[in-house]
């Protein structure tokens, strides 16, 4: 295993001090225990956005930290859910009086953990859960779909109608209701490496890729032979658009992520073979973003997400944004 690190135990608490250093005038980190807030927080009368989940999948969420999406993230070991204490410290740090919304990805670590806290925690809260993933319905980590990529548009979108005054009622509705409206799917060509294990979690040989995968190396709907990117983004775009029924006509935001390894020559290229799909299907791509927004650690694959907008949830994510991974 080759990694640019120090030692095996204190990769996070390192990773998360450069993070606080180099973001210092968006971000505050505190390392006991370990969470990530604004620096210009809290803001009273604002309704705190909470997430977090095991690291490894930088920029979420800490990434996310900052004015018009997250007031706090909380980053576990990595592939390993945060503690109830974190999630606890963490909305207290944030909390502006009108309530805490916990934004969770399903997997049942973070699911409880997150449960635990919400019960310790006094102030008004509610929760979102992220399921995005079209792959599979039951995985190594979950009961129900997995929370992926598509998180990151439930954050940005709801952090959006929270900066602008929306109450804790309105951001559960439309945090839900995006979630509703987002599925994703990806794949793997490569395994990740989690540095405590010091090997590969799975081998793929060079002719094949993982289809479906998740983003912590579960094994997704099948090994299949290596497919060509069109190929790639048919098989994904089928999967997601008849999962969502998009249908001739709407408003879609697509999302083509990197896990971590693939360069941006390749996501390029696969956003266009996704688009050419979409266009032949009348699917208006209204939104769109590529690049590395929710990794697992070096792997080489990519997932697509496509979520269907309307007026609102368009105009709440056109909103200014401006955090270390996404700003406008």
């Amino acid at each position: 295993m080759k990694k640019l690190i120090n030692a095996v135990d204190d990769v996070l608490a390192q990773s998360l001090a450069g993070f606080g250093r180099a973001h210092a005038d968006l971000v505050r980190v505190s390392a006991d225990p370990a969470f990530v807030v604004r620096a210009d927080g809290p803001r009273q009368g604002k309704v705190a956005l909470v997430s977090g989940g095991g690291s490894g999948h930088e920029p979420l969420h800490a990434g996310y930290v900052g004015k018009g999406m997250l007031d706090a993230a909380c980053p576990g070991a990595v592939f390993t859910s945060p503690t109830p204490d974190q999630m606890l410290a963490a909305a207290g740090a944030v909390d502006g009086g009108a309530g805490v919304l916990f934004v969770v990805k399903n997997y049942e670590g973070d699911l409880m953990n997150f449960e635990m806290a919400a019960e310790m925690l006094e102030t008004p809260h509610a929760t979102v859960l992220t399921n995005d993933d079209v792959a599979v319905e039951d995985s190594t980590y979950t009961t129900g779909r997995r929370g992926v990529a598509g998180t990151v548009v439930v954050e940005k979108i709801a952090g959006s109608a929270a900066e602008s005054g929306a109450d804790l009622d309105a951001c559960q509705a439309l945090g839900e209701r995006v979630n509703e409206a987002t599925r994703s799917m990806g794949v793997a060509l490569t395994s990740c490496t989690v540095p405590a294990a010091g090997s590969p979690t799975f081998t793929l040989a060079e002719d094949e890729m993982e289809l479906g995968i998740g983003i912590h190396g579960e094994p997704g709907r099948a090994r299949v032979p290596l497919m060509p990117a069109d190929a790639v983004a048919e098989t994904c775009l089928d999967a997601i658009l008849n999962d969502l029924g998009a249908k001739g006509g709407d408003d879609l935001l697509l999302l083509v992520n990197g896990m971590g390894a693939t360069p941006l020559m390749e996501l390029y290229l696969l956003f266009d073979a996704a688009a050419r799909i979409l266009d032949g299907r009348n699917l208006k791509i209204a939104r769109r973003l590529v690049g590395n927004y929710c990794t697992s650690l070096d792997m080489a694959g990519c997932s697509l997400t496509v979520t269907r907008l309307d007026p609102e949830t368009t105009r709440l994510w056109d909103a200014p944004v401006h955090t270390a991974a996404l700003r406008w």
